[in-house]
């Protein structure tokens, strides 16, 4: 994958979870800037998701720890716990959020 193939990639993916929190009716605060996304949750706690342009990879500092995932095909996977993206993303929601949620 070249590297702007990897920053349309990602670009899509935050603008799917940022859609996704608009859906909400959660107060869920969103910062996207240098090529990161920031979410807030009502109780104060983050998730940082960052894009690793060098390894084509995209982290995720949560409560619940930190996952770096890498595209394996068609989906994005984190090596260390084999959950998908979009398992992650369910996750951090339900812990941070305190309920479920579809985002991606």
């Amino acid at each position: 994958m070249q590297d702007s193939e990897f920053h349309d990639e990602v670009d899509g993916i935050f603008d799917e979870i940022e859609l996704g929190i608009d859906e909400l009716e959660d107060d869920v605060d969103v910062d996207s800037s240098g090529g990161v996304l920031t979410l807030t949750f009502p109780n104060g706690s983050a998730a940082i998701f960052s894009r690793q342009v060098a390894n084509h990879e995209i982290w995720i500092a949560a409560k619940s720890g930190g996952f770096h995932l890498h595209k394996d095909g068609e989906h994005w996977f984190c090596g260390l716990t084999k959950e998908s993206l979009e398992q992650i993303v369910h996750r951090v929601f339900v812990e941070q959020l305190g309920r479920e949620v579809t985002i991606l």
